[in-house]
């Protein structure tokens, strides 16, 4: 049977219960000028706005 050694510290117990290490997910925010979902501080996938300037020309 599997029997631990040592005892596990309360240090490294706390650290491995805690759920700060885990992945949170990516804030979205809509794009002011075709209202689609995109992440903040980046240029939009599907107009290429980035504010009010067009930073990426897309064939549409």
């Amino acid at each position: 049977m599997a029997v631990p050694k040592r005892k596990t510290s309360k240090a490294r117990r706390d650290k491995r219960r805690s759920s700060v290490w885990k992945l949170a997910e990516p804030t979205l925010v809509k794009c002011d000028h075709c209202g689609q979902l995109k992440r903040q501080h980046r240029v939009c996938g599907s107009c290429g706005f980035y504010g009010d300037r067009e930073v990426v020309k897309m064939d549409v």
